[in-house]
This record gives C-alpha cells, sequence and structure tokens, in this order.
C-alpha cells in the first residue's frame, strides 16, 4: 500500500509539472517554443518517474550444510520486484525543463532584438514623418492662395510671369515633399512594429536570457555528480522461511570529479559571454553596425537641427519686418519667404522629432 501511495505521488508530480509547462495558448507560442519545450518533456519524464524492475534468479541459502568447505544453503530461486527512485533525477528533470523555458525566453529576445535591428534604418521616422506632415498641412493651402493672388497679379500687370514660374517652383517643391511623406509613411504603417524602447533594452533581455540558459545548464553539469537513490519491493526466497519478504535500500554516492567543475563551469559562463559578445548567429554584428550607423546619423542631424533653427530664427525675423512693407515688390519677396520658411519648418520637425526617437532608442536621450 505504501509503495502504491508513492508510485502515485511521484506519477502525479511528473504529470502535473508537466501540465504546469503547457503554453497557455499552445498554438500561438513559436514553433522553436514548442520543440525546446517538447524535447524538454520527453528527456525529463523519464527523470521525474521512477525506475520499476524485477529479478528472478537463483542464490544460496536455507539451513547450513555439511563440514568446512560447504557453502551456507543450498541453490534456492529467488524473486525481487520493486521501484527505484532517484531524487537527483527529480531535481535534473525539473532542471532540464527550466532549461527549455529559458532557451524559449532566449529565442523570444532574440526575435524581439533581430525585429528591431531589421526596422533600425527606419527607428523614429514614422513620428518624424508625422511631424513634418503637420506643418506642410499648415502651410500648403497659404501657399496655394499665395499662388493664386501671384497669378492675378500676372493677368493685371503687377507681376512678371518669371515671379510666377518662380513661386510655383518653390510651389511644386512643398507638394512633392508632402507627397513623399505621405508615400513613406504608408510604407512603414504596412512593416511589423516592435515595442519602442531602447536597443540597450533588447540586448539586455537576450543577454539575461542566454545567461539563465547557461545558468540552468550549468546546474544539470553539477547535478550529474550525485545519486540519491531509494530502492524497495518485495524480495523472496522460495521455500525459506522469511519474516517479511520486503526490502528497503537508500543509496547516496558522489563523484569526485565534481570538485573540478567549478572552475570549468566558471570558464564555460565566461567564454559564453564573450561568444555572445563576438556573435550569435551574426545578430551581434548587426547591432555593433546599426549602432555605428545610427550614433552617426544622430550627430550629423543633431548638427542639421541646429543649423535649420538658426536659418528658421532669421528667417522668421526678416518676415515679421516685412510683413509692415506693402509694396509690390516686397510683397513677392515676402511670399518667397514663407514658402521657404515653410520648407525649413518642415524640415526642422523632422529633425527634432527624429533626433529625439533615435536618442530613446540608442539609449542616449538629451534634454
Amino acid at each position: 500500500m505504501r509503495w502504491a501511495v508513492a508510485w502515485g505521488v511521484l506519477a502525479g508530480l511528473g504529470a502535473g509539472t508537466a501540465e504546469a509547462q503547457e503554453p497557455a495558448e499552445e498554438a500561438r507560442e513559436p514553433g522553436y517554443c514548442a520543440f525546446v519545450r517538447g524535447v524538454g518533456d520527453a528527456e525529463s519524464a523519464v527523470l521525474l518517474a521512477p525506475d520499476v524492475f524485477a529479478n528472478v534468479g537463483v542464490v544460496n541459502a536455507g539451513e547450513a550444510g555439511g563440514g568446512g568447505g560447504v557453502p551456507l544453503g543450498g541453490p534456492t530461486p529467488r524473486v525481487t520486484a520493486g521501484l527505484d527512485y532517484d531524487f537527483v533525477g527529480l531535481y535534473r528533470g525539473l532542471g532540464i525543463r527550466r532549461r527549455a523555458e529559458a532557451e524559449c525566453e532566449r529565442y523570444r529576445a532574440l526575435s524581439a532584438l533581430r525585429a528591431a535591428v531589421k526596422r533600425g534604418p527606419d527607428v523614429g521616422a514614422e513620428t518624424a514623418l508625422a511631424a513634418r506632415a503637420q506643418v506642410l498641412e499648415a502651410i500648403l493651402p497659404e501657399a496655394e492662395q499665395l499662388l493664386t493672388s501671384l497669378g492675378e497679379d500676372v493677368k493685371e500687370g503687377r507681376a512678371t510671369v518669371e515671379e510666377l514660374n518662380a513661386l510655383r517652383l518653390r510651389m511644386d517643391a512643398l507638394r512633392a515633399l508632402a507627397h513623399e511623406t505621405a508615400r513613406e509613411r504608408e510604407r512603414l504603417a504596412a512593416l511589423p512594429r516592435p515595442a519602442e524602447r531602447p536597443l540597450s533594452a533588447y540586448l539586455g533581455e537576450m543577454r539575461a536570457a542566454d545567461a539563465r540558459v547557461e545558468e540552468e545548464s550549468a546546474g544539470l553539469r553539477r547535478a550529474s555528480a550525485w545519486t540519491v537513490r531509494l530502492r524497495g519491493g518485495y524480495d523472496e526466497l522460495i521455500d525459506v522461511r522469511q519474516d517479511v519478504p520486503l526490502f528497503g535500500m537508500l543509496t547516496v554516492s558522489y563523484n569526485l570529479g565534481s570538485l573540478w567543475q567549478p572552475s570549468a563551469n566558471a570558464k564555460a559562463r565566461e567564454g559564453r559571454r564573450r561568444w555572445l559578445e563576438e556573435d550569435v548567429e551574426g545578430v551581434s554584428q548587426e547591432v555593433a553596425r546599426l549602432l555605428r550607423e545610427l550614433r552617426a546619423a544622430h550627430g550629423t542631424e543633431e548638427t542639421r537641427l541646429r543649423e535649420v533653427s538658426v536659418l528658421v530664427s532669421d528667417l522668421e525675423g526678416q518676415l515679421r519686418e516685412l510683413q509692415a512693407m506693402e509694396t509690390a515688390k516686397v510683397r513677392r519677396y515676402r511670399d518667397y519667404l514663407v514658402l521657404e520658411l515653410a520648407r525649413l519648418r518642415a524640415e526642422q520637425a523632422w529633425l527634432k522629432a527624429h533626433v529625439a526617437e533615435l536618442g530613446r532608442f540608442l539609449g542616449e536621450e538629451r534634454p
């Protein structure tokens, strides 16, 4: 009865642990996670459950024989059956499942990092394009009115065709910029969009998950040096009187090679960390290249933003001075300033938003 209860408890433990590891929505989990979890469940199943054994043979047993040199007893049939359970196997089985979860977590982190790297050249573009579009939407109706007004002046002889064509060229440049902005926004909207987080967060998650995989693997290597086995069951010698034909035995063993494992595990941990920095499936080199490119773009656009901001301030000052003058030539020059200022404001809005988004993505936010 006691062994039946023990078997039920151990079997329930294995089944319960397997159920606990089942994903809530198996259909949505990545294929790699399903693979490593399946392998982990298969490998741990034989470690979590006990061994059932049975032996049939002949041993010397019974009453002592005659004179000296005669073995104790005579050949007697023996039947042994029972359960053999290794408690270290329980630890290793659960460790294998934890390692499978860590490998799944590492795969998810690596996939997220790859998605962020793939989208890297377009980081901040959506926000920057939205800022540029907002400026252009506000200025284009006014620019259309300026162009219409100049066309009327040309008909009445108050302006030249050359002046009209020059304003049309500037107007066409603004329309082309608005069209390009809309097209780029549509293109980016169709792409997968990872979470807006700094690249360092993606890197940190992948490194932490990889470290957890190595930690679980090191734990399994340490556990392999130990054996804690409980063996018991039915043991009967045929035709030999026994009060209780049962047996039980606890065996503990330790492999001395484990004394050299700590240094070896530390070496493996350090080597894995360096390997991760050098190259993991190509992603480390991609991240390093992307960081160099984005930091260079970030610095260049910061410089350009300062230049454009100075130009915008200068043109705004000139426009305020011209608004008090009412001559025809002044109005023509003012119209040119309005369109040029609109272009610079659109560029300024783009640069402000893009520099800020690049800074957040690189983890280099500026006040």
